[in-house]
């Protein structure tokens, strides 16, 4: 029986990057009594201290558990935390330790875990480009930057087009938002997909303008168009507007994306290994969205362990669509900590076939990285957006 030894947290991180809600990881280390050694990853963004403190109490209730046991670990961890369902901390630190007890697993095998889950279903990923837009403002910023994306082999970018609007939009802002998007589309050309990110930050009637307004460049979806608890907006949104739906990072259970798949008011479900519980939540509801044919396309806009972990599921599904991506926008440790090893390639990530989540991690570097004060706070610019996007622009239309 290998059993769990220690749970540790390690804040770590350098600079602010284009992703400011990822400037910070909180990297999860699990030692088994055999010295066996699983990593995993999770949440930062203004909640890196409170999550790590949640590592530490899952620590205490794990230690000494068979790591092969996820399941019933899971379900330890559940009877004690009575807040569980509702708590993101407790489910992105559990999440990253189950992700932790799956490599600890797959390397006992000798094996990557999508031989664990069926084997390959495809062995390169397609990613989209996120994070490639930082301090993008005016169109000719967007249509420049787009430029240089494609020219780097991806044939899929998102990005966030609505500067500083909040709920509300006015026609000011439909007509910014109007030409970052036509910019990026002339940049790109037609055969190239553009996604549209939109925070969870409107309401509903706002929601729907920005559908009429942006229908005609063809998004290949719309992403959380209205605040993430509005499931009438939704609903609102979903019989006034024709453009697809892309919803599901902000989902911490499976009960909730069964919510959005009874509903159908997803297209493609973005739920985020962090969030859901790990990897063995993960797989429940791609089973799920499976039944409802509804493809996925996970959240990804953290870090290399999480993004080699997502990578696995990626290999081994058969409902995937197309999976996001950050990793040409890393800052150089975060590629350094894995010694680079999910590079992207002509727009599709090759799927790592080392022993466990397929990567091996640099523990002198997460040495050097460790970091000790507040996260990053920006009170001119929400952590959530790519840095130096909150603006708008004094410019008459180009439309």
């Amino acid at each position: 029986m290998t059993k769990i030894s220690e749970i540790e947290a390690y804040i770590i991180g350098r600079e602010v990057t284009s992703a400011q809600w990822a400037s910070l990881m909180v990297l999860v280390k699990l030692t088994t009594t055999d010295g066996r050694v699983g990593w995993g990853e999770t949440v930062s963004a203004l909640r890196a201290e409170a999550v790590s403190s949640f590592v530490k109490k899952i620590n205490k209730v794990l230690k000494g558990k068979d790591v092969f046991d996820i399941e019933k670990n899971r379900f330890e961890w559940y009877k004690h935390d009575f807040n569980h369902t509702i708590s993101l901390e407790s489910v992105t630190a559990l999440s990253a330790v189950d992700i932790a007890s799956w490599d600890v697993i797959g390397r006992e095998f000798g094996s990557p875990i999508y031989k664990l889950f069926g084997g390959l279903f495809r062995d390169k990923v397609q990613v989209y480009a996120n994070g490639w837009y930082e301090n993008c403002v005016t169109p000719d910023d967007f249509y420049n930057r787009a430029k240089e994306v494609v020219k780097m082999g991806y044939r899929a970018l998102k990005f966030d087009p609505f500067g500083d609007y909040f709920d509300n939009i006015d026609e000011k802002g439909l007509r910014e938002a109007e030409e970052r998007v036509k910019a990026v589309r002339d940049a790109v050309g037609e055969e190239v997909e553009i996604l549209i990110e939109h925070h969870g930050r409107f309401n509903a009637n706002s929601a729907i303008k920005i559908a009429k307004r942006l229908e005609k460049y063809n998004p290949g979806f719309m992403e959380e168009p209205v605040h993430p608890e509005d499931i009438q907006g939704l609903k609102k949104y979903r019989k006034n507007t024709n453009l697809k739906i892309a919803l599901g990072e902000r989902i911490i259970n499976k009960h909730q994306a069964l919510i959005f798949l009874k509903e159908e008011l997803v297209d493609y479900l973005q739920i985020d290994l962090y969030r859901i519980g790990g990897i063995t939540e993960a797989k429940k509801v791609v089973g799920v969205a499976e039944i409802f044919d509804v493809q996925m396309a996970f959240h990804n806009a953290q870090g290399p362990i999480l993004n080699a972990a997502t990578l696995q599921l990626d290999a081994s599904i058969p409902n995937l669509y197309i999976q996001e991506s950050f990793y040409d926008w890393f800052p150089k440790w975060k590629r350094e900590l894995i010694f680079d090893g999910t590079p992207i390639k002509d727009g599709y990530a090759i799927v790592p076939n080392k022993p466990g989540i397929g990567v091996d991690v640099n523990e002198k570097l997460v040495e050097e990285l460790k970091v000790k004060g507040e996260e990053y706070f920006n009170p001119n610019e929400p952590v959530w957006v790519v840095k130096g996007t909150w603006r708008g622009f004094s410019k008459d239309s180009i439309t």
